[in-house]
């Protein structure tokens, strides 16, 4: 049976605070050591108008960007912010979603549970997930998102995995009826188990890359990424290219779980009819701009890592171009950065910083009009940056000062940012330690 390492490195959890800009400029510090894995240690960041954040030198030495804003745009401090802990105590938290009355509906990875966190901090794990029937012993819950009548249906969409024996099986999808009053979901129903359920790389040791963010668009349809579930290497699996399976796909499935009408691959000779877009490698995050665009980001390999605008049918390259290069310093496949046919990302980092949630801002501050939030596992805070015309024209890193793991963003409906971070050791285990915390961040101006 494959094996496979849930790689999570984890951090403490540090107090409430009020975040002030620095009060004094400060460079980013040199291009650190690398450690035994090969990865980039924790980078330092630049706090001077105008120049980029990260001064390291990319891991691609022949790394060419394909216009001017797709890397490094230049530093700016938009505004400070009041950072409010709403709880410590959670347990390998992965997503969150705010509910009408305040409250939020937390997911933890493994082993999975729903907790409702409020002003008296996290409950007890909400029941009702035996309503799945897997045939494993252990269920892990990935995202949560609310449906858009929740208000009167209760109804929320959510994507888990099956666990057994180190093995973490394919992503699925499915929805309930939140019952606040009896602390529990109920109506459960499976919506899609995707394809294959279970990893076949005969090397996937490296991570799972399981994907599993779900976006509900305004034509009512949920649309949900899945990564490639490959193994490093410098040929990987090009399993994202192949339209037999949904493995590094952005699927488009109704509220039902049948293929959406007018997926771009419906009708197409040995392809799955839930496809949107294809070439993924390892998607982190997935939203939905104002202005209608949905995008995605990824983990690159060592370098890379992607902001993509997705589009109906389209091709991101996966694994034949890449901005960034194996673990072990080798090019991946032929080492080219474009190829015709295929999408370049808005926006990419190298070296990686590991991108996790995904969230537009959507509120009433005027310093923060414009921003996309994305949080940062390896790079450890929270990198807000400005779209104009469709180009990052700014970039911060916040949430440096708590060194913590960023796992989930959300915007909610009364002007806040919400942030999920990791918690534990180097695995999500039974025993890991119940540290994550669930901050909310509201701009001073």
């Amino acid at each position: 049976m494959k094996r496979l390492v849930l790689a999570l490195l984890l951090a403490a959890a540090p107090a409430a605070a009020q975040t002030p800009a620095p009060t004094q400029p400060r460079s980013p510090g040199p291009a650190p050591d690398y450690n035994a894995g090969g990865l980039p240690r924790t980078p330092s960041y630049g706090t001077i108008e105008g120049q980029p954040i990260d001064a390291r030198v990319p891991e691609k030495k022949t790394d060419t960007r394909q216009f001017p804003q797709q890397t490094r745009a230049p530093y700016h401090h938009a505004t400070d912010f009041k950072v409010t802990v709403l709880t410590n105590q959670l347990h390998a938290a992965w997503a969150s979603a705010l509910l009408p009355g305040g409250k939020l509906l937390v997911t933890e990875r493994l082993p999975g549970a729903f907790r409702i966190v409020g002003k008296d901090g996290a409950g007890a794990p909400l029941k009702g997930l035996d309503g799945l029937h897997v045939s494993t012993p252990m269920t892990g819950l990935l995202d949560v998102v609310l449906d858009p009548a929740f208000a009167t249906n209760h109804t929320i969409y959510f994507t888990y995995f099956e666990y057994l024996d180190k093995t973490v099986y394919n992503t699925a999808v499915a929805r309930a009826v939140l019952d606040e009053g009896a602390n529990a979901i109920r109506d459960v129903k499976v919506l899609l188990k995707t394809s294959p359920f279970a990893p076949n790389d005969q090397t996937l040791a490296a991570g799972t890359k399981t994907g599993g963010r779900i976006a509900i668009g305004a034509d009512g349809y949920l649309y949900v990424c899945i990564g490639d579930r490959d193994n490093a290497g410098p040929r990987p699996w090009p399993v994202a290219q192949y339209l037999d399976t949904h493995l590094g796909k952005i699927i488009r499935i109704t509220k039902d779980g049948a293929p959406a009408p007018g997926n771009p691959f419906i009708g197409t000779a040995g392809a799955l009819p839930e496809i949107w877009a294809i070439g993924l490698r390892s998607p982190e995050g997935l939203a939905f701009a104002p202005d209608g665009g949905l995008y995605e980001v990824e983990h690159g390999p060592r370098g890379g890592d992607e902001f993509n605008l997705i589009r109906r049918g389209a091709n991101y390259g996966w694994p034949f171009i890449s901005h960034g290069i194996d673990y072990r310093g080798e090019p991946i496949g032929e080492g080219q950065v474009a190829k015709a046919g295929m999408e370049q990302p808005v926006y990419y980092w190298s070296p990686s910083t590991a991108p996790g949630g995904l969230a537009f801002y959507t509120g009433k501050s005027r310093a923060w009009a414009g921003s996309v939030f994305v949080g940062m596992l390896n790079g450890r805070q929270l990198s807000r940056f400005k779209l104009v015309n469709g180009k990052a024209v700014e970039e911060e890193a916040l949430l440096v000062d708590r060194k913590e793991r960023i796992r989930d963003v959300r915007m909610g409906s009364d002007d806040a940012i919400y942030v999920v971070t990791d918690s534990g050791g180097t695995s999500i285990t039974e025993t890991t330690p119940a540290t994550g915390e669930l901050l909310k961040l509201e701009p001073a101006k």
